[in-house]
C-alpha cells in the first residue's frame, strides 16, 4: 500500500509580555478557552503555563497545510493581543528563567514533573513537530531507520534558540541540549522490523519506565496513536515561511525513500554514533558549521551538503506539487537561520529585549490571509 503523505504541523509559541518582553503565563480562561472556542482542538496547553501549542488537521497536501498553519497563527496573534500580551514563535527565549514558570494544572504534567523532577521544569522549550503520513506499521519503521540520517540536517535549517537565561550559549540550538537531559530523546536506534520495536515498547512497558509510547521522545519517531512518522528535532522557525518550507522538505524526504524502498533500492543506513556526530554539529554551529558525508567519508559544509540534500528529493517535489514552498529554504540557506538572525540583531544592539523585539515581528511576518484552511481531524 502506498503512503498517502499526508501532512500535520504542530508549532509551540512563547507568550511575551510586550513591556518586559518576558515570558508571561497567560490566563487559562482568556487565551486557552478563548483558543478553544475559536480553534477547537487545534490548540492546547504545554506543560509551561507561558507556551501554548497549536496543531493544523491532517493535511493532504503542502498548500493545504500552509493555509491553516497560516490561520492557527494568526488567529493566536490575534488572541494574545487582545489580552495584552504578544506571540514569539522561537525555540528558547533568550533571558527568560524556568525557576519562575508556572506548571500548568494538569495530571499529565504533574506526573511528568513528578517523574523527571527538576529535568523538565527546566524544559522551557518550543518545537516545531511534523507528521507525514505512512498508513502501514511495517513501512513507517523502514523509512524512520532511512530517514534518521537527514535529522542533523533539519536541525541546522531550523537553528533558532542561541540564547539561555541571558546569556549567548555558543550554540545555534541549544533548544536539543536542554532537551537531551530528558530520558528517551536524541536520535532512535535502526529497528529491523516493526514487530522488534513493538516489542521494545512493551518491555518498557513491562518493566514500568513509560506507560505508553508517547514518553518515546526521539527526534523522529512513528507516532504511537495516528499512522504518521513524527519529526520532532526542529526548533519552532520564526517566519511561517520557514515552518512550512520544513515541513516541505520533510514530506520530500520521506516521499523520496519510500521511492527508492519501493524500487528494492533503499538507502544506506548508519550507526546511530554517526548520526549523533552531525547533530551535535547541527546544533553548535547551524549552518555555518561542516557536517559529515559519511559516504565520501570526509567534512562538507553544513550549506552544501543541504543543497546536495535538496538534490536528492528533487524528483518528487512536482509529484508533490511542493516546489514553490521548498524553495523558501534557498532562502534560510542565504538569509541565514532563526539563530543567525537573532544573533546579528544583538550583534548590532547589544540588548536581548531587542531581540525579542525582533522575534515577536518575525513572527507575524508572512501572516496575510489566503482563505480558509481545509476541515479535517486533528493530528496529535
Amino acid at each position: 500500500m502506498t503512503p498517502t503523505f499526508t501532512i500535520g504541523i504542530e508549532e509551540e509559541y512563547q507568550t511575551v509580555d510586550p513591556e518586559t518582553r518576558d515570558l508571561r503565563s497567560h490566563i487559562h480562561a482568556e487565551i486557552l478557552e478563548k483558543g478553544k472556542l475559536l480553534l477547537q482542538e487545534r490548540v492546547k496547553a504545554e506543560m509551561h503555563q507561558s507556551v501554548v501549542e497549536v496543531g493544523t488537521s491532517v493535511c493532504n497536501n503542502i498548500k493545504d497545510c500552509k493555509t491553516e498553519v497560516k490561520k492557527l497563527r494568526r488567529d493566536m496573534v490575534r488572541l494574545s493581543k487582545e489580552n495584552g500580551l504578544r506571540l514569539a514563535s522561537v525555540a528558547t527565549h533568550p533571558f527568560a528563567d524556568w525557576r519562575v514558570q508556572e506548571i500548568y494544572p494538569d495530571d499529565r504534567y504533574k506526573n511528568i514533573v513528578e517523574d523527571l523532577q527538576l529535568v523538565a521544569r527546566a524544559n522551557l522549550i518550543f518545537g516545531l513537530h511534523v507528521h507525514v503520513g505512512i498508513e502501514d506499521r511495517e513501512t513507517a519503521i523502514h523509512m524512520m531507520n532511512h530517514a534518521r540520517y537527514f535529522v542533523p540536517h533539519l536541525l541546522a535549517l531550523s537553528t533558532n534558540s542561541p540564547f539561555w537565561l541571558g546569556m549567548n550559549t555558543g550554540l545555534k540550538s541549544y533548544r536539543c541540549k536542554v532537551f537531551d537531559k530528558f530520558p528517551r530523546t536524541n536520535i532512535p536506534d535502526y529497528f529491523p522490523s516493526w514487530g522488534e520495536y513493538e516489542n521494545f515498547i512493551k518491555l518498557l512497558i513491562k518493566t514500568n519506565c513509560i506507560d505508553n509510547a508517547k514518553k518515546i521522545w526521539w527526534d523522529i519517531r512513528p507516532h504511537p496513536f495516528f499512522n504518521t512518522i513524527e519529526f520532532r528535532v526542529c526548533d519552532v522557525p520564526m517566519r511561517v515561511e520557514e515552518t512550512i518550507a520544513l515541513a516541505a522538505l520533510i514530506q520530500a524526504t520521506v516521499a523520496k525513500l519510500y521511492k527508492l524502498h519501493a524500487a528494492n533500492q533503499g538507502f544506506r543506513l548508519y550507526r546511530r554514533a554517526l548520526i549523533m556526530e552531525n547533530k551535535w554539529r547541527a546544533a553548535r554551529y547551524g549552518l555555518d558549521g561542516k557536517m559529515i558525508d559519511f559516504g565520501k567519508q570526509k567534512e562538507v559544509a553544513a550549506r552544501d551538503l543541504i543543497r546536495e540534500y535538496l538534490d536528492f528529493v528533487d524528483d518528487v517535489v512536482d509529484e508533490l506539487d511542493s516546489r514553490e514552498e521548498l524553495d523558501y529554504v534557498h532562502d534560510i540557506l542565504e538569509r541565514g537561520t532563526g539563530a543567525d538572525r537573532q544573533l546579528r540583531v544583538f550583534q548590532q544592539t547589544g540588548d536581548l529585549n531587542k531581540v525579542v523585539d525582533y522575534i515577536i515581528e518575525e513572527t507575524e511576518t508572512g501572516l496575510a490571509e489566503t482563505g480558509e484552511p481545509v476541515s479535517a481531524r486533528k493530528i496529535g
